[in-house]
């Protein structure tokens, strides 16, 4: 399996491909997550990301072109680098025998030929009883919404913070932002929306028991992607029981479902305001959300992930077979 993220990096790409290793591990499988390939053997071989790693699919299909290849899409893949660089995207696309799509609507997002070999996968996490309590200041500081995420343009990652400017007075809102920036430019943005924002506190990057601590003491999590392939923090959002307000992308309306009555339109702090004071100040809006999120708490769950994997490899054996 090979991904563009080095071991270590808390980039989502490679902690889907360590998920998916011991995932894979356990259904009986061997695997080796690499960042670079030059045409190694193998049984089968999983790419993270079509543009990026279009190159070790090109090898691979050389090298071995009787074997299966499953190409997991991602956000870019589908709504930025589908459009930008065809030829490079298209061809991993055409050249994998299974696509794995993260949310329920990539069909609507990938040219129809290549629907039928498109398995949807839903990343898992873990339950809620990883999560540590609330710490009691962190409660009484207000009503807390957590962003969680690397600090870059298509997370559009400050819009919450946009939106805690516009709130009323008597709001207790405060916004608790957890992700490392893309660049220099987004570290100075965060650093001066602090300065200037009294509702928004930038945590930097967090280690996961961190981000579980932060999760538990808020009450409302806020998604603001522009693009999504299908973000694994809904997951962990869903498998805790918190509330989730969301952009209305199809990354997150693939995840939490078209009735789901936690959305905004994307780049609208207004509306994302008017949102976050509704769930701070009508608790139940809050339950509600609360209840939709637990309710798809069964979607998120490793047994299904890993069902997920299993069903992706047996089409590829099948289609590969097949061509074959």
């Amino acid at each position: 399996m090979i991904t563009p993220a080095e071991p270590g990096s808390k980039a989502g790409n490679r902690a889907t491909a360590e998920r998916w290793k011991l995932l894979l591990e356990k259904a009986g499988h061997s695997v080796s997550v690499v960042t670079q390939y030059h045409g190694e053997a193998c049984d089968a071989f999983i790419a993270l990301h079509a543009w990026r790693s279009v190159g070790a699919i090109r090898r691979f299909r050389q090298s071995w072109p009787d074997k299966p290849l499953i190409v997991a899409l991602t956000g870019t893949d589908i709504y930025l680098h589908q459009q930008e660089f065809p030829e490079d995207t298209l061809c991993s696309m055409e050249e994998a025998d299974a696509l794995i799509g993260l949310h329920e609507l990539v069909a609507e997002d990938i040219p129809t030929r290549f629907v039928g070999k498109l398995v949807t996968l839903y990343q898992s996490a873990v339950g809620p009883e990883a999560y540590p309590l609330p710490q009691p200041a962190q409660a009484r500081a207000g009503f807390g919404v957590c962003v969680i995420g690397h600090l870059r343009e298509e997370k559009d990652s400050l819009r919450a913070a946009y939106a805690a400017r516009l709130l009323p007075g008597d709001s207790r809102i405060q916004v608790w932002c957890a992700g490392k920036p893309h660049s220099d430019d987004w570290q100075r943005m965060a650093e001066q929306e602090m300065e200037q924002n009294p509702r928004f506190q930038w945590l930097g990057e967090l280690e996961q028991d961190e981000i579980q601590q932060l999760m538990a003491n808020s009450q409302l999590m806020v998604i603001s992607s522009v693009m999504e392939g299908g973000a694994n923090v809904v997951s962990e959002a869903c498998r805790a029981g918190l509330p989730v307000i969301a952009s209305d992308i199809p990354g997150n309306v693939g995840l939490l479902g078209r009735d789901y009555p936690g959305y905004f339109a994307v780049k609208d702090e207004r509306a994302l305001a008017d949102l976050l004071y509704r769930a701070e100040q009508h608790p139940d809006f809050l339950a509600t959300l609360k209840t939709q999120v637990s309710k798809l708490e069964g979607r998120f769950v490793p047994e299904a992930e890993q069902a997920s994997l299993e069903q992706a490899l047996n089409l590829a054996l099948q289609r590969c077979s097949e061509r074959v």
